[in-house]
C-alpha cells in the first residue's frame, strides 16, 4: 500500500468515519450536534461550530493550495466563524466540512509517494507528509475537545 493511500485512511477515520483512535471521528460528533449546542460557549472554550470551522478553514484551504500552487490561508483567520443563527446555517457548515473532507481525504489518497517528500509550498513548512501528518494530529486533538464540549453541554 502507498503511503498516501495509508494517510488517507487515517484522515477518513478521523474526520468521517473512523473510531479506532477516539471511538468518534468528526461526521459523527457534528452531525449530531444542534445548532444551539455548536455555538454555545463553554467556560472560555471555543464552541464546536468554530472548531468545525476552524479544521474546514484548513481543509478547504490546502485544497486551494493544491489547485492555486500557492498556500494563502493564514492562521489568524482561522477562527473567524461567520455568525451561525440558525439549523440551516449549522447544517450548511457541516455539510461543507463533510465536503472538503472527503475531497480531502480523495485527494491525499492519489498523491505519489514522492510527491509527500516534496516542500509544502514553501521549504520552511516542510515536507507535504509531515503536514498531512499535521492535519491528522490537529483534527484529533480538535476532536477531542468537541467530545469534551458535548459531555459538558449534555451535563
Amino acid at each position: 500500500m502507498k503511503r498516501s493511500e495509508i494517510l488517507a485512511i487515517r484522515l477518513r477515520e478521523v474526520l468521517l468515519e473512523g473510531t479506532w483512535i477516539a471511538n468518534t471521528n468528526f461526521r459523527q460528533q457534528i452531525e449530531t450536534t444542534s445548532w444551539e449546542h455548536a455555538i454555545k460557549k463553554v467556560q472560555n472554550m471555543n464552541s464546536i461550530a468554530d472548531l468545525t470551522f476552524h479544521i474546514n478553514y484548513y481543509l478547504q484551504g490546502i485544497l486551494d493550495a493544491f489547485a492555486k500552487s500557492k498556500l494563502e490561508i493564514q492562521d489568524k483567520y482561522s477562527f473567524d466563524t461567520p455568525p451561525i443563527n440558525s439549523a440551516e446555517e449549522w447544517e450548511n457548515l457541516v455539510q461543507q466540512f463533510l465536503k472538503n473532507a472527503k475531497i480531502f481525504v480523495a485527494t491525499i489518497g492519489v498523491l505519489e509517494d514522492e510527491a509527500l517528500q516534496k516542500p509544502f509550498f514553501d521549504q520552511r513548512y516542510g515536507t507535504l507528509e509531515r503536514n498531512i501528518e499535521g492535519v491528522i494530529e490537529h483534527s484529533y486533538y480538535h476532536l477531542g475537545q468537541i467530545s469534551l464540549i458535548k459531555k459538558l453541554l449534555s451535563q
